[in-house]
């Protein structure tokens, strides 16, 4: 029986089972390796992460030291492109020897000794903790007010479109307008769509680039004093919030900007759906609130994630209903533990009690480092 099961094997998975292993705590990881990031992210998406976002707390097996191994220097790999990212992941893997079981877990529930985990392949396994690093998987967010003037079977959300060539051809519409909204709208017309609008409440924002600098002190901070966070009084976290909500959503990557100013994409700030219809020849009918209308073929939500802990599937009901749980976040100790003893959140689950830093992988050291403190005591 390992001392701890991490369920995900995403970037906060990985770099935990990492620095586990180096801790010489018994684990197991159980989940296919970056498949959210392979299945969920389009071919030809660039990051936002810079090479010092890597998953080594040793700082060994870095995203430098992979782009040497490739004969790339960093200003060479940067930005960062997601192939080059998933293949440092996997080198990552191999240069760790981590133990991961390549399944997912259907039922997670308390046990005698801690918890008893089923898998999708039959198995069962116990373990004295758990850490939950599933990243932002089960979290997609379509506004119900918008989802309620969308038309049924024609949209889908930006994480459960990533194969655009099947647009070819089409008229698309992308609601939202930040960094995914513009990047899809660019891809989208490398892979030969015939038109793409882009519907957005709020002006178009600044093609620069994000400076992350002043976030990666914060995350380090963090790592040192775990509670700075959440003893801030609230006017202090909101300007926390909004300061990080400015440098990832007022500014879209400049990389994007030249990629989005073609005759077939047309930006609509300022705008909202108010309504849609279905035409006689089954196109969609586009009604925005400025008087504005226009036909395509489907719609894409570039709305985002939000965290709300019982669209975890994998919990039995007795333990959520154990949990202790605020605006949808699990309450969270100094060292990202729930009020469930020897069951831990990571990642974007952290978002409340650690502040928005840990929906980034700029947060994944500091995260490994604290998690592997709490199972220690």
């Amino acid at each position: 029986m390992p001392d701890t099961l991490v369920i995900g094997a995403g970037p906060f998975g990985l770099a935990l089972a990492a620095h586990l292993k180096n801790q010489g705590i018994e684990h197991l990881v159980i989940g296919k390796p970056m498949e959210f990031w392979e299945k969920h992210m389009p071919e030809g998406m660039y990051l936002r992460s810079g090479c010092d976002w890597h998953l080594d707390v040793n700082n060994t097996n870095t995203i430098d030291a992979f782009a040497k191994t490739q004969q790339h220097t960093i200003k060479e790999v940067e930005p960062i492109s997601l192939n080059f990212y998933l293949k440092y992941a996997h080198w990552f893997i191999g240069q760790t020897r981590l133990n991961i079981k390549r399944a997912y877990v259907t039922t997670l529930k308390q046990a005698k000794n801690g918890f008893t985990a089923t898998s999708d392949d039959g198995d069962s396994i116990e373990a004295k903790h758990v850490v939950v690093a599933t990243g932002f998987k089960y979290f997609t967010c379509t506004p119900p007010e918008l989802a309620a003037v969308l038309p049924q079977g024609r949209y889908s959300h930006t994480c459960n479109t990533n194969e655009l060539s099947q647009f070819s051809g089409k008229r698309v519409l992308i609601i939202g307008g930040r960094q995914s909204a513009f990047e899809w709208t660019a891809l989208l017309r490398e892979k030969h769509a015939a038109e793409v609008h882009v519907s957005y409440r709020h002006d178009t924002p600044d093609f620069v680039a994000s400076d992350w600098n002043w976030v990666m002190d914060v995350v380090n901070n963090i790592a040192l004093h775990p509670s700075w966070f959440r003893e801030l009084d609230q006017e202090s976290k909101e300007q926390y919030r909004y300061k990080l909500w400015a440098e990832g959503r007022l500014k879209v990557e400049p990389w994007l900007k030249e990629r989005v100013q073609h005759d077939n994409i047309t930006l609509h700030p300022h705008t909202q759906v108010e309504r849609t219809t279905i035409t006689n020849d089954n196109a969609i009918k586009i009604y925005l609130n400025n008087g504005a209308s226009f036909e395509v073929d489907h719609i894409i939500t570039a709305t985002g994630y939000k965290v709300e802990t019982k669209q975890l599937p994998f919990l039995h009901a007795d333990l959520l209903a154990s949990l202790e749980c605020s605006n949808g976040f699990p309450q969270l100790d100094t060292h990202f533990q729930s009020n469930v003893p020897g069951l831990f959140f990571t990642s974007f689950m952290a978002g409340q009690d650690f502040g928005p830093f840990f929906g980034f992988t700029i947060g994944v050291r500091a995260a490994a480092q604290l998690v592997a403190q709490g199972l220690k005591t």
